[in-house]
């Protein structure tokens, strides 16, 4: 195997620890802290030179904060001769604007994170579940969009489910939701038609398929407010579903999330830890995280190797 070096910002130190050990290597020796008016400081603390150098970092919130971390230090690797700079980003910020909608005068700031990455001197990009598949095209460098899928079906077949109908929370994630059911032995797929007045704020109108008895497993790729999420419970179980589960990949749950879910009719919310937990959140005995690690670990393994990373999700 190639020299691999891995390093860590602020944003998923744990989740850095956990890809390292599975590689069996240690987390790069850097400093990445602040200067006294709150500007990144990044110092690399070990020799690169010639490596294959892997930056673990989520650009969640602060999001910010944390993506100038990942720039700055994708800078110091290349001023310091790093072979090759991967970054591995399990959750990629500002992905929700990808485009003008009926050409609004608003950025299309996914674009503007892609061009600022390939300007700095990135090499390579992983990401887990891009929220819009499209934006691999923003960028002029290679991009792995990986899949947290695999992760999240093994804790949906290790479960004692009875009689379960995938759902889909929205007509968008049907493609999603359906590759799902059809993993789960092809299983029955229900979705739901709702309207959304204005942003994070939506509006259950009705189920399409049969959930009356069963259990519901709702799959989405985040998870924001939560408003969606418990809306959608709350009218499964209205319609008669017996117990309602929800799977996403990345756990943004932001602002009044917490109280949602806390109140909320669902059985369960199982994400990954793509974004880490507040303190708040891991207070809610509804929450679970599954690792991502294993994943990205092999992931990384592959691509030092020069081994394909769609063989990964052959099913």
């Amino acid at each position: 195997m190639p020299d691999i070096k891995l390093f860590a910002g602020n944003a998923t130190p744990e989740l850095a620890q956990k890809v390292a050990k599975r590689l069996y290597i240690e987390v790069g020796d850097a400093v990445v802290g602040r200067f006294s008016d709150g500007e990144i400081s990044v110092q690399i603390n070990e020799n690169v030179r010639g490596s294959d150098v892997f930056i673990v970092q989520s650009t969640c919130a602060p999001t910010n904060d944390n993506l100038m971390e990942l720039i700055v230090m994708v800078d110091a690797l290349r001023r310091a001769s790093a072979g090759r700079i991967t970054a591995v980003i399990p959750y990629f910020g500002y992905a929700r604007q990808d485009r003008r909608v009926r050409s609004a005068r608003v950025p299309i700031t996914a674009k503007v994170v892609a061009d600022f990455l390939s300007s700095v001197g990135v090499d390579r990009v992983v990401m887990v579940d891009l929220h819009a598949e499209q934006i691999q095209g923003f960028f002029d460098v290679p991009v792995d969009n990986v899949f947290g899928s695999p992760v999240l079906l093994e804790d949906m077949k290790n479960r004692n489910f009875e009689d379960v109908v995938v759902v889909s929370p929205d007509i968008g994630g049907v493609v999603r939701a359906r590759a799902i059911a059809k993993l789960l032995n092809d299983t029955d797929l229900a979705i739901i038609d709702k309207r959304r007045p204005q942003a994070n704020v939506s509006q259950v109108m009705h189920i399409i398929g049969d959930v009356e008895g069963r259990d519901c497993i709702i799959v989405d790729d985040m998870i924001d407010t939560g408003g969606t999420l418990c809306k959608a419970a709350e009218a499964l179980k209205e319609h008669g579903a017996k117990r309602v589960f929800a799977y996403a990949t990345h756990p943004i749950l932001s602002g009044v999330a917490a109280e949602n879910i806390r109140n909320s009719v669902i059985d369960e919310v199982i994400v990954t830890d793509s974004i880490p937990l507040t303190e708040e959140l891991k207070t809610i005995d509804k929450i679970k995280v599954l690792t991502l690690a294993d994943m990205l670990a092999e992931t990384i393994r592959r691509i030092s190797n020069e081994e394909s990373i769609s063989a990964m999700f052959e099913h």
